[in-house]
């Protein structure tokens, strides 16, 4: 046997081709962008959003309601969207979810649990697209079909298998912040109003006057925060799987109307620059003392859905939907993001998406698209192409054609974001388990996590995950291996 046939494999595309990188996209120097001729990167991602029918890939199973936003105090130095003026109010959904599970899952799965807003604006649908974490657990798009995979069933058996899990995180470290906070009290939330909403990402905020802003929406419950143990979790798995859809619906139902309060960080745009810690890296959080927390409005759920398919099985959320005043930030996870968003959704519900009850502005529709399966409303002019002479929509370019973004420049290179001066992978994990978690929550994450590598897990990924945590902070790895070896 030659050298070269005891080599493990190497990766390739659908059609046998090396790829270059397992982990990076192809950007524009190290912030980005993303470039469309990473055919690999488009190729993953178009592919994993095709791989189920009909339930979404990620975010199967959860519920939502309908509500408004208002807000309740002036940011409009910071922004020119029109949903964040002074006194502005707009009708919203919101739908909340498990990440991992299927349609048919428990709702008190220890999970990341998505938390995905569309305020319906005077100037079209902006959704908000985040999760109940601040931070995710991998920074670029080329492993986030990886990262989902490994959380799913195993090929063979069709289990839940937590040695792919630790396999994966293991040999991510960027994951660590992320993984502290699943394996936390937050892990498993109470119920749904009962939890936090963050967009994680970091976008761009533009005010009239063209001055830019770094931003970050945190969404804080006004019901307090509440969890659950996972001995409780576990119990109501099997008692009643639905617990947190239930509890939304009876909660509404009832002239219980929940809500939650909208804050923002905003870093000016230079700061970006030589800042800490990257502002543009997922897995990283601006800690507060830094970038305070700066109130914007209130949001309420009020009504639940006629039809639960017809208003929440068939919303559609995407990053991509950003009204003008508000835009994306060198966040590869985000560039990804949107495209990989309303491709899914073209694949699982069709082509005219947005032309369903959850899906369709409030605001009018001066669009070229036309035809496709399932669409029911004609196109809005005779002239279907631009430029024409018959009257057809125009673009303001006066009003909306300055997205005020950001420079980049560079060579073509897959490579990691250069690092900012306190910058890796297991510095804010350890700030979080040492500072933030009191006695009683390590507790709870000792026995969280050891409960967790308990299950099924091979010696080195074992032996791995002990050295992962203990590089998160030595005292809890320490706790966490005598557990689980038995001493």
């Amino acid at each position: 046997m030659t050298d070269s046939a005891q080599q493990a494999p190497y990766t390739t595309n659908n059609a046998g081709i090396p790829v270059e990188s397992d982990e990076h996209s192809l950007t524009i120097g190290d912030t980005g962008p993303i470039l469309l001729q990473d055919h690999y990167l488009i190729e993953k991602m178009a592919q994993f959003n095709r791989e189920r029918v009909p339930e979404r890939v990620v975010h199967a199973k959860g519920g939502g309601a309908y509500g408004f936003f208002e807000v309740t105090n002036d940011v409009s130095q910071f922004t020119k969207a029109d949903l964040f003026q002074p006194g502005r109010r707009c009708e919203m959904l919101a739908r909340f979810s498990t990440v991992a599970g299927e349609q048919g899952s428990p709702d008190t799965w220890r999970d990341p649990r998505g938390f995905a807003l569309k305020f319906y604006t005077e100037h079209g649908n902006y959704d908000l697209v985040g999760n109940n974490t601040p931070v995710f657990f991998v920074r670029d798009p080329q492993k986030f079909q990886d990262f989902i995979r490994s959380q799913k069933r195993h090929p063979r058996t069709g289990l839940r298998n937590n040695d792919m899990q630790w396999d994966f995180w293991t040999l991510s470290p960027e994951s660590a912040h992320m993984v502290t906070w699943l394996m936390g009290d937050r892990g498993i939330p109470k119920t749904w109003r009962h939890m936090n909403g963050y967009s994680s990402h970091t976008y761009m905020w533009v005010n009239q006057g063209g001055e830019r802003f770094w931003v970050k929406y945190h969404i804080k419950t006004d019901q307090g925060i509440e969890f659950l143990t996972q001995a409780e979790a576990d119990e109501l798995a099997g008692s009643d799987a639905d617990k947190h859809r239930r509890d939304l619906f009876e909660s509404i139902e009832s002239g219980d109307a929940p809500s939650w309060t909208m804050k923002v960080q905003v870093m000016p745009f230079e700061d970006a620059a030589d800042y800490r810690f990257n502002p543009f890296d997922l897995t990283k959080v601006w800690p507060h003392g830094d970038y305070p927390l700066i109130d914007v409005g209130r949001m309420t759920l009020n009504k639940n859905p006629e039809d639960f398919f017809v208003h929440i099985e068939q919303a559609a959320f995407e990053p991509s939907n950003l009204v003008p005043g508000i835009g994306p930030s060198p966040d590869k996870m985000l560039l990804g993001r949107l495209f990989s968003y309303p491709d899914t959704h073209r694949y699982r519900i069709g082509p005219n998406y947005a032309q369903l009850p959850p899906n369709r502005p409030r605001s009018p529709v001066n669009s070229y698209a036309k035809d496709g399966p399932m669409r029911y409303e004609p196109s809005r002019t005779a002239a279907v192409y631009a430029p024409n002479s018959y009257g057809g929509p125009a673009a303001d370019t006066a009003r909306f054609g300055d997205p005020a973004g950001w420079a980049a420049a560079g060579e073509m290179v897959r490579e990691a974001y250069k690092l900012h001066r306190e910058d890796d992978d297991w510095g804010q994990a350890g700030t979080m388990v040492r500072q933030v978690l009191d006695d009683a929550a390590r507790d709870r994450l000792v026995s969280n996590v050891s409960g967790h590598l308990s299950q099924g897990l091979s010696r080195p990924v074992l032996d791995r995950a002990l050295v992962y945590w203990r590089n998160i902070d030595k005292e809890t790895g320490d706790r966490i291996a005598t557990r689980v070896n038995g001493g």
